[in-house]
């Protein structure tokens, strides 16, 4: 088993900043590769974002492109996503999810652990 905990979500203006973080714990966070999916009000959970176990592959929702970055420290069991340039549009519950593939796929179906989320509002 792996529990993920997030933070760092809240309240920002549009063009701000936040940076989400989710501490892993259980099995050896360097084995699973990490994501982060969100999902707003009356819309189905959405990749965002996911990095495999080395850090040496990215991938990116074409809406987040540009403007988003994951990166993780295996040494800290911490995963992290930087979000830069905030729209209306980014406000959403953020989760973050592991898998065991090592996979950065956007199909939230292959993610095995997941995260309670954590709020982002972005007004505008």
């Amino acid at each position: 088993q792996v529990q993920l905990v997030e933070s760092g979500g809240g309240l920002v203006q549009a063009g701000g900043s936040l940076r989400l973080s989710c501490a892993a714990s259980g099995r050896t966070f360097s084995n699973y590769a990490m994501g982060w999916f969100r999902q707003a009000p009356a819309k189905e959970r959405e990749f965002v974002a996911a990095i495999t176990w080395s850090g040496g592959n990215t991938h990116y929702a074409d809406s987040v492109k540009g403007r988003f970055s994951i990166s993780r420290d295996n040494a800290k069991n911490t995963v992290y996503l930087q979000m830069n340039s905030l729209k209306p549009e980014d406000t959403a519950v953020y989760y973050c999810a592991a898998n065991s593939l090592n996979s950065v796929t956007y199909l939230a179906s292959l993610w095995n652990y997941w995260g309670q989320g954590t709020q982002v509002t972005v007004s505008s």
